[in-house]
């Protein structure tokens, strides 16, 4: 008996087949013959394949459904490569995931990794199947492609062979991931953002470099990367779960993070799933032309770009169709035995209707991209939700505060008034975003004193003037271009801002005007000015995904569109400035500490837990304010609200054990994983001390914020009712053109604490 019913799928595009099936599949079992992968032993006796159970598993139809446009030597090639990949699983599963033997795999990937050469390097003598194959393939495919290219497949590859080490930490601990960390880590490990590399090679175009690391580009990968992840999660539940041990797979982590039956955790990934494809159409529509437009591309890179994008699409509905087919997975009834891999044929297979156009046979409320597309714009604005008390929240880290705060708080107000914040703003009411009594509220000193307790009186004065920028900053984009729906206000106002950032010791490309422009202005000169180029250029950087991150939040409020948690999650980062955070704790430590350290695993998982950590707390303190006094649908309790389907306590619940997950990831990482990182990188004293400095700078921090929240006055009740005027009826009729319909309910019936429906 299966664990669950597959549920219903969403599948925006038919399935289409290679011609040149047939041909790949001659092919590709004298292939993996010759690499000897049907002769390789299992450690108990027995083979890791044979015949029979490659051509049940049918990789050369997987690669001609997510393939069909490519001519027959591209499959070949393709297909070959995947049936390396897969048997690079099995075999490592065998050897290794079942022994818990990790030493002995990480010598076996380190060893792997050495045939993926650059320009005049020499690969060793294979000695096992998975090395011969992977010799093999790599001199057969990087002639046709750049260097740039290689370079980023060589990243996809390694994360994917080498990143089975935390699966295989995780089944020796008998540990399931929390939701944030699977999803990220499943990244790495899984194959897909290896797929999107071999899409371009497939389809003959390659992403220019330069377009490659922008943000549409970027969420283009990462949602087809999550949704072919989580749909594989979805088939491979029996065989991973209950049959090998495996304990990496998404409806697991949703079955025991949320405590809920193995059906309404299957449910919950594939709305997962729907939102991420969602998004992927969404990205692909919209931000991906502008994005073209904006940087002026050529024809011949509008073209490679349109031809990567129809290849991830293909990939997905190409993909599905595979695996309702392949034996490898659970799929009983999905696929029509008789048509399998038909050359030509319709990709059908419910009753002739097939997997593909199954999703449209369902009654319009209950296909699952409506339902999840209804779900996702549903918030209603200005609710009366009231006071949200909060759950107990861990902080094991003791707070400490500079005892300079008295004289940074009034520094901070001087500073302020000179650069302007408390000035008026042409076209905001009541004249300004901020005046003094409400930045005394704020306190923003209170925050830099927690999170930089031992700053000298000039740092911490810098420090809270950066934290009073930001913060206005996030204040000012929505009164200023919010209210009035300008995005192109709004990305005007982020290319101003960008030229008041130079990378050279030249004057910048714009005058300031107003407090925004004045404010960073003056920071720059005197934050950046004394950085080598490359600190300086980092901070830029991060200071743009933040001030890109605003037009997000500006995009989303137009749509009234509430984020999937994936998205929600990752762009919270940057609008609470956490970027911005770690590239200034980074400043001190340039010449200490090699750069490659921060994109580890292990580096990245303490710094993003650590970032999430206070972000939420954020989450939680600042509800009302948001959601009743703002309108404001950026809050992880309302994302889980609409994505769970529950109130606002049970999601504030949720958000409280998302912290506790992420606290408990960070000591975790910080006691295991970063000394065996210290080891495995041969670092010296200085560098280890460096990192564990800045380690240390993130549990002032994450306790900074929770004593600045309990301190400052920005969300406590009495305030937002002095600061913000009662919302008559006319007063929200101005938001309801662009919500619908549904955002009618406001003006009569506000959700109050004894009506949660929504």
């Amino acid at each position: 008996m299966h664990a669950f019913t597959l549920p219903d799928f969403y599948i925006a595009h038919p399935a289409r087949l290679n011609p040149h099936l047939e041909r790949t599949r001659a092919h590709s079992d004298a292939w993996a013959k010759e690499m000897g992968m049907l002769d390789a032993p299992k450690p108990g006796g027995g083979v890791v394949w044979d015949q029979p159970a490659l051509d049940r598993m049918d990789y050369p139809l997987m690669c001609a459904y997510t393939h069909p446009d490519c001519d027959g030597p591209a499959l070949d090639l393709i297909t070959d490569w995947y049936i390396w990949v897969f048997f690079f699983d099995d075999h490592f599963l065998e050897h290794y995931k079942y022994s818990g033997d990790t030493e002995g795999a990480r010598a076996y990937l380190d060893r792997l990794e050495s045939f993926m050469t650059m320009d005049d390097e020499t690969p060793p003598e294979p000695t096992n199947p998975a090395e011969a194959g992977l010799a093999d393939l790599w001199a057969r495919t990087v002639p046709a492609m750049s260097r740039e290219w290689r370079v980023r497949f060589i990243t996809s590859t390694h994360n994917l062979m080498v990143e089975s080490m935390w699966e295989l930490d995780n089944i020796n601990r008998g540990r399931v991931a929390n939701p944030i960390e699977y999803v990220q880590m499943r990244r790495r490990v899984g194959g897909a953002p290896w797929s999107a590399n071999l899409v371009e090679y497939a389809v003959g175009a390659e992403i220019p470099d330069r377009l490659a690391a922008t943000r549409p580009m970027e969420v283009l990968a990462d949602t087809f990367a999550d949704a072919v992840h989580l749909r594989n999660d979805l088939f491979s539940y029996e065989r991973e779960v209950r049959e090998e041990g495996e304990n990496a797979n998404a409806v697991l982590v949703f079955e025991q993070f949320f405590d809920v039956p193995t059906q309404q955790a299957a449910e919950l990934v594939n709305d997962l799933l729907t939102s991420r494809l969602q998004q992927f159409e969404s990205t692909a529509l919209n931000d991906v032309p502008a994005l073209l437009a904006d940087r002026g591309a050529p024809p011949d890179e509008q073209l490679a770009v349109a031809a990567y994008v129809k290849g991830l699409q293909d990939w997905q509905s190409g993909g599905h169709e595979w695996h309702a087919r392949s034996s490898r997975y659970m799929n009983d009834g999905l696929a029509t035995p008789g048509a399998l891999g038909t050359p030509g044929a319709p990709a059908f297979g419910l009753d002739g209707l097939g997997t593909s156009a199954a999703t449209w046979l369902l009654p319009a409320a209950d296909r699952p991209g409506q339902r999840v597309r209804l779900r996702q714009h549903s918030f209603i604005p200005f609710q009366q939700v009231g006071h949200l008390p909060l759950p107990d929240l861990p902080m094991p880290f003791q707070a400490r505060l500079s005892p300079h705060l008295d004289a940074a708080r009034e520094h901070a107000i001087a500073w302020a008034r000179r650069v302007g914040i408390f000035d008026s703003v042409p076209g905001v009411e009541h004249g300004g975003v901020w005046d003094e009594r409400r930045m005394r509220d704020i306190d923003l000193p209170l925050c830099a004193a927690g999170i930089h307790a031992d700053a000298g009186p000039e740092e911490l004065f810098l420090s809270s003037e950066w934290l009073a920028w930001g913060t206005y900053g996030d204040d000012y984009y929505p009164v200023v271009f919010g209210a009035r729906r300008d995005l192109v206000g709004a990305r005007l106002s982020n290319a101003r801002l960008t030229q008041l950032m130079p990378l050279d010791a030249g004057a910048p490309g714009v005058i300031p005007t107003g407090p925004l422009e004045t404010g960073l202005d003056d920071l720059w000169r005197r934050t950046a000015g004394p950085m080598t180029g490359d600190a300086r250029a980092h901070l830029r950087h991060a200071i743009e995904i933040m001030l890109e991150s605003w037009l997000w939040e500006l995009a989303n409020q137009a749509r009234n569109r509430v984020p999937d948690p994936i998205d929600y999650v990752e762009m919270r980062r940057r609008t609470f400035g956490s970027d911005l955070t770690a590239a200034l704790a980074r400043i001190p430590y340039s010449d200490v500490v090699p750069p490659e350290i921060y994109h580890t695993r292990a580096w990245r998982e303490l710094e993003t837990a650590a970032h999430d950590f206070g972000a939420f707390t954020n989450d939680l303190f600042s509800y009302q304010k948001e959601v009743e006094y703002e309108g404001e649908l950026h809050n992880l309790v309302v994302v889980v609200q609409h994505f769970l389907d529950v109130d606002r306590w049970k999601a504030r619940d949720v958000v409280a054990a998302l912290m506790a997950a992420r606290m408990e990831q960070y000591q975790y990482v910080l006691a295991n994983d970063i000394p065996a990182l210290f080891e495995e990188r041969g670092l010296d004293d200085r560098a280890r001390a460096a990192l564990l400095r800045q380690a240390e700078g993130f549990q002032d921090w994450m306790a900074g914020i929770l004593v600045w929240h309990r301190g400052c006055h920005r969300y406590d009740e009495a305030t937002l009712r002095r600061e913000h005027a009662p919302l008559d009826h006319a007063g929200v009729s101005r938001f309801l053109p662009a919500l619908g319909t549904s955002a009618a309910r406001v003006g009569r019936r506000p959700w109050s604490k004894d009506d949660d429906s929504m």
